[in-house]
This record gives structure tokens, C-alpha cells and sequence, in this order.
């Protein structure tokens, strides 16, 4: 058969659904192949809309995603989801053309090394050289995106190559098992455990890429040990628990770190320094356990006293046996610091000024919003009102992005939710600027048919910069700009444009357009004037001085 046929044959023996991407000429094989698969092609506005699909679907399921390209400038789009995906731990495969590579007609026309250009963001990159090395090729592509620590491969096939006729033949696709981390690590963290005073549980990433919500749960019922987690981490164990102390959506001198500095030892549960640090250790600090897939990557804010290494799920189970709820664990502050702190976080939750005030957005969208349903945000400092005051009933349903931390990626990951889950309710969150970097995908959108709910909050500038800026008594400068009319903007893709007026308006408006149906965008003039309270020093004083 020709190449192009193996390749598809081979995608579809990994059990992919889509292809999420913008052919060109160079793939014309491929697509010709692809157009009698069972393979979807999900075709995007942008490449990087393409690659942030299919991340997001890698994400979500744990199995890759898969995206496409042409050679060059369409290779080339592919770079910042690249290394969207390699930070963030989510596995997808990047398919891209070339030119033929044993003839050439066109010298050096659209001519990029796109196999090195991607090797410093990516576990693997390769170009098929021989059409009948592609399903071993494919295999060792898909292994290692989805192996720990999951991530970004890419896979180029030339022109030629995809033409030319090969043999027919698959490998055999098997699961696999991670490690198992030893006994003794084992008891020995419960050691350490069972001798600490005040422990608190971190919860990372990591425990939400695999299933660990019911083992880190039955930890934590059976102990009684508090937890909070990284802003990636949110969902895994339900946020409504009472032992939930909140989300450390800030490095330092948040108010969960005002718990975290009381703590003698801090079990760190699938965290890696990928992730913007949840806390600083210092030489003479806290003790912290580290339980993840993988060794512990050391720097100067992290340095674990003991590496439990292997599949997390079980490490948790193992550890849950060893322990007890011990009678000198002393948990008073911590429960001091959640009343406050829940007290602190809800005070704008009613709040009904205009325009209107992130904390009350959060509160609207989480009243609507089920427990499995799925929000999406796109980058900006609306991201730590949404880590701090969403609370997350489920694994995630809180897609944030605190590893490259990048904008442009809210819409085009709230299209793959709704592709994965169509039954489950979607809300992307944008801020104005990120929404315009690849606002293309709501042809995407409309032209699926899907029901989503687009949020844009306006303030017609690059807030997140510019609460930087005055923090840091700079002079405003340079991060101002203006905005389409967004309703019209929505209309004209076919979807249904909206503004509200008034702050009262946003819960029944949210309620109309699940009810509808449909590609929804609300155009929310915000208010982020109160963005100071973020690093309330009073707030943090007195919950320091407590008892």
C-alpha cells in the first residue's frame, strides 16, 4: 500500500479519533488517505489553535492528541503549542509535511530544519525516511508522549515518502506499567508522617493527569490531614471538603501560605517545579516528602528530604494503610486560616458594582455551572481569581495553564472539551487580549455545530501587565489598545454576540445560553480594581498572629 495509507492505518491502531489541523500541499497524500478513515479531521482557523486542541485532548483523556501542518511557516505555528504541551505534561503528537526529500524541484522555497527546530520542546522528533519504517516510527512516537512525564513528539513525513508503496504491517499497541516505589520508602515516609506535628498535603498536577482523586481522597478522610494543592492540581479531591485550605494561586505571601510556613512537613503529591512553585523551601524549613512518577528535579526553592518514586496512585494507597489520624497532630491553625480565608475570598461574591468584578464572575459562573462541567481560561490575572475562588467539585474542570502560561489558548481548548465531553457544559474565559490572539477559532466553532459559551472580560488592555507595572510604581506605558465591537464581531462568525449592561444581568444571560444552544459570546466589561487585595498585607498579618 502507499505510505500515506500505512501512516492513517497506524494512527488508527493507537485508537486516534482526530486530527485537529491545516493541510497543505505537502500532506495532499495524507489527506487523501485520511478522507476514507475513521479518523475526524477537526480543521482549525491556525495551527496553533490546531495544537492547542489537540494538547487539551491529551490532557483530558491521557491519551495523545494529535495535530497537523504543512512544512514551514504551518511547522513553525506549531511551536508554541510544542511547548504548551512539553510543560504542561500533556501528550500529543505533532504531524507535519516536508518537501521530497530524495529530489527537489524547488531549492530552498519554505525550507526549514523543522526536526531540530523542535528537539529542544519536544521528547521525540523525527523524520520518516523509509515509508516502511512508519508503524515502528508511530508506536515509539505514542509511547513516549504518553509514557511519565507525558508531553509533547513530533513526526515528519515528506512529500516523497508518503507517496511511495511499502508493505503492509502494525505493531501491536500494549499498556503500560509504571514502577512501583519500594517498601521501605514507603515506610519511611509514614515515618516521617506519623513524627510530624502539623503536616499538610500538597496535591500537584501530576495526581491530576492520572486517577488519583479516590486514593489521595481516602488518604485524607482516613488521616484528617488538611490539603490545598497548585493551581493545576485543582479537582482531583473534591474542594468542598473540609480539610480544603484553598489553592496557592501565588508563589509566596498568599494567605494559604500562611499555613504552609506553620507546617513541619509537607507531603507534595504529584507537584514537579514545571508548575509555577507553590512555596519556597529554605535549608532550615519545612521537611517536604515528594511522591511522584519521577525523581525530583532540585533547585533552590526545592529540595525534598525524601523521594517516594513510582506510580502515585499506588504510593498514596500504600502510605493510607500505614497511617492513622496520630493524637498529636495539631491542626487548630489550619482551621483558623480556612474561616478567615473563605470569609476573605467570598467577601465580593454579592458584589453587584459595574463594570463588574472578577471575584463576582467566578461566583456566577460556579453557581451555573454543574459539577462536571468544564471552564477553560485563557491567560491573565483573572487566572488567580479563578485558582483562589473556583472551587473544583471534580478532576479537571478547571483547564488553567500555569506551566508556559500562555494567551491564546482559552478558546481553542474549550472546542476539544466540548468534542471530548459534547454533553457536558463548556464556558471559556478569556481576557480581551488573549481571546484576539486566535479569536479565528469561532469559525471552528460555529461550522461544529457545538453549544460553548465564550466569556470575554474587557478592560481594552493587557491588565495582567499593567497591574505589574503600577505594582511595581512604573509609569503607564504601552499595554493600552482598543477592541472590535465584540457582539458584532461574534455575529458575523454566526454565533450569538451578547453585552451586558448590567452586573445583574450575567447569571440569567449564562442560563439562556446552555438553554439555547449554540456558540455563545458575552462581551463583560470588567473591573480589576481591586486587584490589590491579591497581596492584602493586613489580611496576611493577622492570620500570622494567629494563635
Amino acid at each position: 500500500m502507499k505510505s500515506s495509507d500505512l501512516f492513517v492505518k497506524a494512527l488508527e491502531n493507537e485508537g486516534v479519533k482526530y486530527i485537529f489541523g491545516i493541510p497543505g500541499e505537502e500532506n495532499l497524500d495524507f489527506l487523501n488517505s485520511l478522507k476514507d478513515s475513521n479518523i475526524k479531521l477537526i480543521l482549525t482557523r491556525h495551527e496553533q489553535g490546531a495544537g492547542f486542541m489537540a494538547a487539551t485532548y491529551g490532557r483530558l483523556t491521557g491519551e495523545p492528541g494529535v495535530c497537523l501542518s504543512t512544512l514551514g511557516p504551518g511547522a513553525t505555528n506549531l511551536v508554541t503549542p510544542a511547548a504548551y504541551a512539553q510543560l504542561g505534561a500533556m501528550p500529543m503528537v505533532m504531524i507535519t509535511g516536508q518537501k521530497p526529500i530524495k529530489k527537489s524541484k524547488q531549492g530552498k522555497f519554505q525550507i526549514v530544519d523543522i526536526v531540530d527546530m523542535m528537539r529542544p520542546l519536544t521528547k521525540f522528533t523525527h523524520q520518516i525516511v523509509n515509508g516502511n519504517n512508519i508503524p515502528s516510527v508511530i508506536r515509539e512516537a505514542f509511547r513516549i508522549a504518553e509514557e511519565e512525564r507525558p508531553g509533547a513528539v513530533h513526526i515528519e513525513l515528506p512529500e516523497d515518502i508518503a507517496a511511495e508503496q511499502v508493505n503492509y504491517r502494525l505493531m501491536k499497541v500494549h499498556s503500560m506499567q509504571g514502577p512501583i516505589a519500594d517498601i521501605k520508602v514507603i515506610e519511611k515516609a509514614s515515618e516521617m508522617i506519623k513524627n510530624s506535628k502539623m503536616p499538610l498535603l500538597l496535591i500537584g498536577a501530576g495526581a491530576n493527569r492520572k486517577k488519583t482523586s479516590e486514593a489521595l481522597t481516602e488518604f485524607i478522610n482516613k488521616t484528617g490531614i488538611p490539603f490545598f494543592n497548585t493551581q493545576m492540581g485543582k479537582g482531583v479531591v473534591d474542594e468542598k471538603h473540609p480539610l480544603f485550605l484553598g489553592t496557592a494561586a501565588l508563589s509566596s505571601k498568599d494567605f494559604v501560605h500562611c499555613a504552609i510556613e506553620h507546617a513541619d512537613l509537607i507531603i507534595n503529591v504529584g507537584h514537579d517545579t514545571i508548575e509555577k512553585p507553590p512555596f519556597f523551601m529554605e535549608e532550615e524549613g519545612t521537611k517536604v516528602i515528594h511522591i511522584n512518577f519521577f525523581p525530583a528535579v532540585i533547585d533552590v526553592v526545592y529540595f525534598p528530604q525524601l523521594e517516594v518514586v513510582g506510580d502515585i496512585s499506588s504510593s498514596v494507597e500504600r502510605l493510607t494503610l500505614q497511617l492513622n489520624h496520630e493524637p498529636h497532630w495539631d491542626f487548630s491553625y489550619y482551621n483558623k486560616i480556612k474561616q478567615e480565608v473563605d470569609t476573605h475570598l467570598s467577601k465580593y461574591f454579592e458584589d453587584l458594582r459595574f463594570p463588574v468584578l472578577p471575584q463576582r464572575i467566578v461566583k456566577v459562573i460556579r453557581d451555573v455551572m454543574p459539577a462536571d462541567g468544564i471552564v477553560t481560561l485563557d491567560n491573565g490575572i483573572y487566572k488567580i481569581w479563578f485558582a483562589r475562588n473556583y472551587k473544583c467539585y471534580k478532576p479537571n474542570t478547571l483547564l488553567l495553564d500555569n506551566a508556559l502560561a500562555t494567551m491564546g489558548a482559552g478558546l481553542p481548548s474549550a472546542i476539544a472539551a466540548k468534542i471530548i465531553y459534547p454533553h457536558r457544559k463548556v464556558i471559556s474565559v478569556n481576557g480581551d487580549g488573549g481571546f484576539m490572539m486566535n479569536s479565528q477559532e469561532l469559525e471552528t466553532a460555529v461550522r461544529l455545530n457545538i453549544d460553548l459559551t465564550v466569556i470575554i472580560l474587557n478592560d481594552s488592555a493587557y491588565g495582567m501587565i499593567k497591574w505589574k507595572q503600577q505594582d511595581m510604581e512604573f509609569e503607564s506605558y504601552g499595554l493600552d489598545y482598543s477592541n472590535p465591537d465584540f457582539v458584532k464581531y461574534a455575529e458575523s462568525f454566526g454565533a450569538h454576540g451578547h453585552r451586558i449592561n448590567k452586573t445583574e444581568e450575567l447569571p440569567m444571560l449564562l442560563e439562556e445560553c446552555f438553554y439555547r444552544g449554540g456558540v455563545h459570546l458575552i462581551d463583560i466589561p470588567v473591573d480589576y480594581s481591586l486587584n490589590n487585595t491579591i497581596l492584602n498585607k493586613k489580611i496576611q498579618q493577622k492570620l500570622a498572629n494567629f494563635n
